[in-house]
């Protein structure tokens, strides 16, 4: 359901509807393809729908990753918000919430927290807060700025929720969030989507890719500063340099776009060995071509719970990455893979060697990681985790 600002008989009917099953709107700066936006399109798409009617609020804008939304009902609203602070845009929200009468808002990162002033205005009855993740400006929770900026607003948020306890001892330790006021929650993945390749298939749609005796470098996810494919980027230079046979054997796909994907394609141009890496941009087969992969790895500065950590695990591989933020959580590392510092292209290139050189390693790590999906990371497991918060506050709400 396509909706812009000029949505005031839309948004009746819609509020008219089914007044029985509570509403929830969540509002994100941008419904586009990235991590918080494919851990709500999947909490949306599994949540039943005699339980929870849902409504998407985008402060700029959405692209056609809205098209993975399975329900029908779901309308999604852009705002187009311009740079820098916009009253404009707070009467709009206003407007929307006092239009669309949500039993609950759910903002998502700091950029939507600010959604919180004009749904307390509008008489919304509960406001959720999720934390998903650091950008590149706070990558380890200093900006003093932004604490500040969260305490303003913590009177207006009734409850936490955060996907990484990192995130959880941020908002308890630096925002002064009390602990009860908070829930943590792990993202989940589909397994049954996301498993394990037959021994010796491949899966990569690139001509010199697949053959038996490769291993396959791959990660997936935006190419901009926080998530730091440059530094993979240098370790592949550097192992291309020692590695025996690193021509016939090595090979690196980076699936995204962003503004680094230029910069990482010139690296590797420059450096004679831009014929063994694949830089295809964003795809719609992702889970394919990762059960071509041999070992995933995430450079990232900061992450909340990163997805694609866990759909690389679903897929029974090892993985390597930078030991920061919910990655921590997730790595058991010397079990299911590797932890390494962050932007140091050094300790990466020496990680993925030791995988490069056993087999037998990738098979244990990529197996262990996979019993540790089917555990603990389930979709069925958040999705309930998640309808618990909600019933719990709004029983808590109408006693």
């Amino acid at each position: 359901m396509r909706a812009e600002f000029n949505f005031a008989p839309e948004t009746r009917a819609f509020a008219n509807t089914v007044a029985n099953v509570p509403l929830i709107v969540h509002v994100i700066y941008r419904l586009d393809v990235g991590g918080l936006e494919n851990g709500l399109v999947n909490l949306i798409n599994r949540i039943p729908a005699e339980r929870f009617r849902h409504a998407i609020i985008c402060l700029t804008d959405y692209s056609e990753f809205r098209k993975r939304l399975q329900r029908s009902d779901i309308p999604v609203f852009a705002l187009h918000k311009p740079a820098g602070n916009s009253l404009v845009l707070h009467w709009k929200l206003w407007r929307l919430f006092r239009q669309l009468r949500p039993d609950i808002v759910h903002t998502r990162n700091l950029a939507a927290l600010e959604a919180a002033v004009p749904a307390a205005l509008a008489g919304v009855p509960l406001l959720i807060h999720g934390e998903h993740g650091r950008d590149v400006n706070d990558v380890d929770g200093r900006n003093r700025k932004y604490q500040i900026w969260r305490k303003l607003l913590k009177p207006f948020v009734d409850h936490y929720i955060t996907v990484s306890r990192d995130l959880e001892g941020y908002l308890q330790q630096k925002i002064a969030v009390a602990p009860a006021r908070v829930t943590q929650i792990y993202n989940g993945v589909d397994f049954l989507k996301f498993f394990p390749a037959a021994k010796q298939l491949r899966n990569i749609p690139h001509p010199g890719f697949c053959d038996p005796g490769h291993f396959v470098i791959g990660t997936v996810g935006r190419m901009q500063e926080v998530k730091d494919q440059l530094t993979l980027a240098r370790a592949f230079v550097l192992l291309m340099q020692r590695l025996p046979q690193a021509e016939q054997r090595l090979r690196l796909v980076m699936i995204g776009d962003g503004p680094l994907r230029g910069r990482v394609q010139t690296l590797l141009a420059d450096a004679g060995i831009a014929q063994y890496a694949w830089l295809p941009g964003e795809r719609n087969d992702v889970e394919q071509i990762m059960r071509g992969f041999n070992l995933f790895v995430l450079p990232s500065l900061a992450e909340g719970i990163s997805n694609t950590i866990l759909e690389a695990m679903a897929t029974g591989l090892p993985v390597v990455a930078t030991a920061v933020g919910g990655n921590t959580e997730l790595i058991q590392s010397g079990v299911t893979g590797s932890l390494v510092p962050q932007s140091d292209a050094e300790s990466m290139a020496h990680a993925v060697r030791a995988y490069a050189d056993s087999a037998e390693l990738c098979e244990r790590h990529g197996a262990e990681a996979r019993r540790v999906i089917e555990r603990r990371f389930s979709m069925e497991t958040m999705v309930n985790s998640y309808m618990t918060v909600y019933d719990s506050l709004l029983a808590n709400s109408t006693s």
